[in-house]
């Protein structure tokens, strides 16, 4: 490769699209767990009716979904109250590391590519402070001596 041809508004219109999707992607993780965590609630328990583990207020063992960052960690309590719930959390405690990598994988690409660019135009600044720097040293008696015009 002779040169490099990276165009920073292209890349800076990429980036916001590509932070879009990776904003889309964390509401569908954060509503996956959500919905993994209901399905878990209502699957109900093995245990007969007023035997099932509810707090005093009457709610489900199982705590209210929270939001955190754009892919909430821990969203789902490790303790289920039946065969169905312990499926769901387990699974999704399972998947907990795939959707970290995932998240922190766009991340880094997104912020590797914005530093990228931003590296590559703080060289253009300094290669066209360094050809003018080099223009202000040239001597023109020098290059009129040498055969310029007068």
């Amino acid at each position: 490769m002779t040169s490099w041809d990276i165009q920073p508004q292209g890349v800076q219109g990429q980036l916001k699209v590509v932070g879009t999707h990776a904003e889309d992607l964390g509401k569908a993780l954060n509503t996956m767990l959500a919905d993994l965590q209901e399905a878990a609630r209502a699957a109900g328990t093995a245990v007969p009716g007023s035997q099932a583990t509810t707090l005093p207020s009457g709610q489900p063992v199982l705590t209210t979904y929270k939001p955190v960052g754009p892919v909430g960690p821990a969203l789902l309590p490790q303790k289920a109250t039946g065969p169905v719930a312990a499926a769901l959390i387990e699974y999704a405690t399972k998947r907990q590391t795939d959707v970290k990598a995932m998240a922190d994988r766009v991340q880094a690409a997104v912020l590797g590519a914005a530093k990228a660019t931003n590296a590559y135009v703080q060289g253009d600044l300094e290669a066209a402070g360094n050809a003018q720097s080099a223009a202000r040293a040239v001597r023109l008696d020098a290059l009129n001596d040498f055969g310029g015009t007068k």
